[in-house]
């Protein structure tokens, strides 16, 4: 961080906004009291994030980039995230590498587990909800009365 000097001998902080944050963060771990509170802070904000992404994996939408956004968070603080971190960006880049690899048709299927499965979960959550038998609930999914 650099103290520029304005008129009327007024030093002002400049910086990137990257700058300051690290600048703002090595203050507070400056102190017993500051580290604690910000490691407390940022586990309480990650692991929300993770758990919100965990409870919406299996419905229709984001949940796993959720998860994934949760784990940077947590990696701010924490070594032991950090390495789950790395683990997980190394195992997800060499599953998409596979995938990639593959013929159209193992592809095709790949993608149609992983709808065969939201909407499995989606059926059971639906039957679930509503309290009634699989039966019902492929009448009302078909719009029969």
């Amino acid at each position: 961080m650099v103290l520029q000097e304005r008129e009327g001998g007024i030093r002002q902080k400049v910086g990137g906004v990257k700058e300051r944050i690290i600048d703002y963060r090595s203050r507070l771990r400056s102190t017993p009291a500051g580290r604690l509170t910000l490691q407390v802070v940022t586990a309480v904000v990650g692991l929300t994030v993770v758990a919100v992404g965990i409870i919406l994996i299996p419905f229709p939408g984001p949940g796993g980039l959720i998860v994934l956004t949760g784990l940077p968070i947590l990696s701010l603080e924490f070594v032991w995230a950090q390495r789950l971190l790395a683990f997980t960006r190394r195992h997800l880049e060499r599953w998409w590498r596979w995938v990639l690899r593959q013929s159209l048709v193992v592809r095709g299927l790949v993608a149609a587990s992983g709808m065969a499965f939201v909407t499995g979960v989606v059926l059971l959550t639906l039957w679930l909800s509503f309290d009634s038998t699989p039966a019902d609930l492929w009448r009302m999914l078909r719009g029969a009365s």
